[in-house]
């Protein structure tokens, strides 16, 4: 009896351990939850305070910039949610300025030209890097890696001077013609193409294909990730650029959308905040249909040779 009540009194103690664990593990998994959706609203506060100030009114706005506009000393006012919603700078965005469509094909343009050159010349040079074996091959791979590296602000005087020379300045040619000959989108398509077993290309040599028909019908289909992924990146990358137009174009009908949102004053908050909006529209959709090949195109650049 003495040991069959030890033994009962072991099983309760296991029992209650066993609860005790349980309830730690939810109440853990619980604040994890918490964290990681007040960061994802922390993340996502911009684009709330954007969609929230394109829909509050002229007069809700002027009371809430009242310390700014003013000059004086003082907070912003502001409310998550208007008291009385519009979409009165929609409608003025949408069908009274002119300028904004102008600009806004004016981007449309400039990626879509960037990334139709890109696929003609960084694709079949990723190819080339990663399928064959030609002289100096790894010290020219190096040196697109250091070109990739190096920011505008580096190579900005002598584009410009090579640009004058050419005299392409104050041309759109003058945006797209160097973002064509970029190094990131061979080198990220590079490292697609690396994930091709080697005895793959060799069994079509044997079946008779061609160098093309391998890069038609092998290369292109199984490194589309990576072309995809360096194609989403590309279009966020020159959807926003900013520093490149504003060197090297001084036309202003010639800008991307990209440059409209500085020209807006405060005084027109709620339009900047509309444009603001639609600008945000064709990046987030592009990012959501590429979100996929996106993430396994970064995974593939983490290959070694």
């Amino acid at each position: 009896m003495r040991g069959v009540g030890i033994q009962n009194r072991r099983k309760k103690s296991g029992h209650i351990y066993a609860l005790a664990g349980k309830i730690c593990r939810q109440t853990a998994r619980t604040l994890l939850m918490g964290v990681l959706i007040f960061t994802g609203l922390f993340i996502c506060s911009p684009v709330l305070l954007l969609l929230s100030g394109s829909m509050t009114g002229e007069y809700e706005l002027t009371q809430a910039f009242k310390a700014v506009l003013s000059g004086g000393s003082g907070f912003i006012n502001w409310t998550v949610l208007p008291e009385f919603p519009t979409l009165e700078w929609y409608r003025r965005l949408l069908f009274y300025s002119p300028q904004f469509f102008i600009l806004f094909w004016n981007s449309i343009k400039m990626v879509l030209i960037i990334l139709a050159g890109q696929l003609v010349i960084a694709v079949p040079a990723a190819w080339a890097f990663a399928v064959y074996r030609f002289p100096f091959r790894r010290l020219l791979f190096t040196l697109y890696i250091v070109l990739m590296l190096m920011p505008f602000q580096v190579t900005m005087l002598s584009s410009y001077l090579v640009l004058d020379r050419l005299r392409l300045m104050d041309t759109q040619a003058a945006v797209i013609l160097p973002a064509i000959f970029s190094t990131f989108p061979v080198f990220l398509i590079y490292r697609g193409f690396c994930s091709i077993h080697p005895g793959l290309l060799e069994a079509g040599r044997i079946d008779g294909a061609g160098e093309l028909g391998l890069f038609v019908r092998i290369g292109l289909p199984l490194g589309s990730s990576g072309i995809l992924s360096a194609f989403v990146l590309g279009f966020l990358e020159y959807w926003n650029m900013i520093e490149q137009p504003l060197t090297f174009l001084k036309s202003k009908e010639l800008w991307p959308l990209s440059l409209y949102l500085p020209e807006i004053g405060l005084t027109q908050a709620g339009f900047a905040f509309a444009a603001s909006v639609v600008t945000l529209i064709p990046a987030v959709f592009v990012f959501l249909l590429g979100q996929d090949y996106l993430e396994q195109g970064i995974a593939m650049s983490g290959l070694k040779e």
